[in-house]
């Protein structure tokens, strides 16, 4: 079964606004769910591959950290906007064609390459590949001297990381340890 297929099967039987795939450690996924309530607030609930409710604190924590990071790459690749630098880098090569076009040109279809399309599986080894392309593609455009965003975004994530969790945490559905 695809990727999307599992997570439409996780929401229909649960009933989740939403869901996450992690697997923060090799081989043990986790399916993160969001539930919208009534009110208008969410809960959140994580299961394991054999779709049993994660209890465990430390789990959940790992997978919410991998699923955040995964995400804060994605988003911050490339300064967000991935096809509008496409385009202008097409532009430039066809006005100026300055040298090393050809690169960086070839370097952001790599990241584009690496992104995909959703749903994705965040993992260590993913959040290490966009970060591998996007390393490649900074250089490429020689924006390494002026510092990374990219790198600067993943330095910062430790307090998106920790809202988050403790947003999670804040609303799980059944008690944690």
């Amino acid at each position: 079964m695809t990727l999307a297929g599992e997570l439409e099967r996780i929401a229909a039987s649960t009933g989740a606004a939403a869901v996450l795939a992690a697997e923060a450690h090799a081989g043990e996924r986790i399916y993160v769910c969001a539930f919208e309530e009534w009110d208008g607030g969410r809960t959140w609930l994580a299961l394991d591959g054999d779709g049993e409710p994660v209890a465990e604190r430390q789990r959940l924590r790992d997978a919410i950290s991998i699923v955040a990071l995964c995400e804060l790459a994605e988003e911050t690749a490339a300064g967000g906007d991935l096809d509008e630098l496409r385009s202008q880098l097409a532009a430039l090569r066809v006005t100026e064609n300055p040298a090393g076009i050809e690169e960086a040109e070839e370097a952001a279809l790599e990241l584009q390459r690496v992104l995909g399309a959703p749903p994705t599986l965040a993992t260590p080894a993913r959040l290490d590949e966009i970060g591998a392309a996007t390393r490649t593609l900074e250089v490429a455009l020689g924006s390494v001297a002026q510092g990374s965003p990219f790198a600067a975004a993943m330095k910062g994530a430790g307090e998106v990381i920790e809202a988050l969790f403790a947003d999670v945490a804040g609303s799980y559905r059944i008690p944690l340890r």
